[in-house]
């Protein structure tokens, strides 16, 4: 039961306390002091009625005790210690802090390429070695970027709290982003389901603090790709692709919940990025089957998607549109064009060598798959690529056995 409690409240309890102390440091020590007593007392007493309000206020006395004892060496210490005694009860069901520590992580004060490790890992409790990795960077640099974001949370005294209503809108384009950044670190791991559905949440609690037409739009984004999740793997945890999936587990109500939503943020004057993307992601859910999908439809909605975000991701996600439409030698062109800018990202390699499989091209086409496993970070994606370098090799000699050409 504790285990349940530390998964699901531990982040929670955090950003409360981050909240009332105002200090990253301090809040993490306080938490885990608090789940340590926690384990000791409700094993012998039952658990609380209310958990989290229990362990933020244990959280909270530790820190005050911790503060007292070394208010003895900074006045100011003494100061915040009174203040947090006098702080009054709260209904802490109620109040959302980790929205408000992502406003915080995401304050324009903050480098852009600060924001997103510090909220996955004061927000979403991932370990800095994920983030590292994630980056394609070590855990030292990742680690020095996060003091850093921290510092100068501290510094200039960023508050921690959700900006005004005024402020909202000029505040919401980084804040989706990392949204958006943690949900696809969970759908990408495939085991981080957690990560994704707390992402979701917390695009939830943005639409009804703004229902912008942007944040309707990457709601409905997520709702929409995480209705395939049970269908992108097999029994054995290997990938399968959209075309190859079954259908009919993919769930119907967040397909129809993401749908409504696209037709909102459509409704809207002025149509994003995240909008144009659920639209592409609807396409798909409206396909019963696979040939039901509308690629001229599809080819056209990422036309208009190059408007809002011109990036070397939305081509290739486009090259492998026009090559459903038109078939791969058309398509190749564009991701061969791709080949430097995205040099380092695995799946430009594994399209480029699906389209050469495709046009009966074995030797560049595996050529293309070992560039991209050496790229690949997850295992299943690893998986993916080994069994089509696999395939290719008994194909290829399968076509040299029919043609005499089998060496023995």
């Amino acid at each position: 039961m504790l285990e349940e409690i530390y998964a699901r409240e531990y982040r929670r309890v955090f950003a409360t306390l981050v909240r009332l102390l105002g200090d990253f440091d301090l809040a993490e020590e306080a938490t885990q002091e608090a789940f340590a007593i926690a384990a000791d007392r409700w094993r012998a007493e039952g658990l609380p009625s209310n958990p989290r309000a229990w362990l933020v206020s244990t959280g909270r006395f530790k820190a005050i005790d911790s503060i007292r004892r070394r208010a003895r060496f900074d006045q100011q210490l003494q100061k915040i210690a009174e203040q947090l005694e006098q702080h009054p009860e709260e209904d802490y069901d109620v109040v959302d802090d980790r929205l408000r520590l992502i406003f915080t992580c995401c304050h324009p004060a903050i480098a852009p390429s600060i924001q997103v490790p510090l909220t996955l890992r004061e927000v979403c409790g991932l370990r800095t070695e994920e983030i590292a990795a994630a980056f394609l960077t070590t855990p030292t640099t990742m680690a020095q970027r996060i003091v850093r974001g921290k510092a100068k949370i501290r510094g200039a005294g960023i508050a921690y709290k959700v900006p005004e209503q005024e402020e909202l809108p000029a505040r919401l384009d980084s804040v989706l982003s990392v949204i958006y950044l943690v949900y696809n670190e969970g759908y990408s791991s495939l085991a981080r389901t957690d990560l994704s559905l707390e992402a979701i949440r917390l695009a939830r609690l943005l639409v009804e603090l703004l229902p912008d037409p942007e944040a309707l739009g990457l709601l409905a984004l997520m709702l929409l790709q995480e209705s395939r999740r049970e269908a992108r793997t097999d029994a054995g945890g290997d990938l399968i692709l959209l075309d190859d999936q079954d259908r009919s587990l993919w769930k119907a109500d967040l397909i129809a919940e993401g749908l409504a939503l696209v037709g909102a943020a459509l409704a809207s004057p002025s149509v994003g990025a995240y909008a144009l993307q659920a639209s592409i992601s609807a396409e798909h859910a409206r396909a019963v089957h696979p040939q039901d999908t509308d690629w001229d439809r599809i080819v056209a909605l990422y036309d208009l998607l190059l408007r809002a975000d011109p990036s070397p991701i939305v081509q290739l996600n486009r090259a492998v549109a026009v090559a459903m439409r038109d078939g791969p030698a058309i398509a190749l062109p564009l991701v061969e064009a791709l080949l430097q800018p995205l040099s380092d990202y695995h799946l430009v390699h594994a399209v480029q060598a699906d389209f050469y499989r495709r046009l009966g091209q074995p030797v560049q086409a595996e050529s293309a798959y070992r560039k991209a496993l050496l790229l690949a970070r997850q295992e299943p994606e690893k998986r993916f690529l080994e069994k089509r370098l696999s395939e290719l090799s008994i194909s290829d000699r399968a076509v040299r056995q029919l043609g005499g050409g089998e060496e023995e």
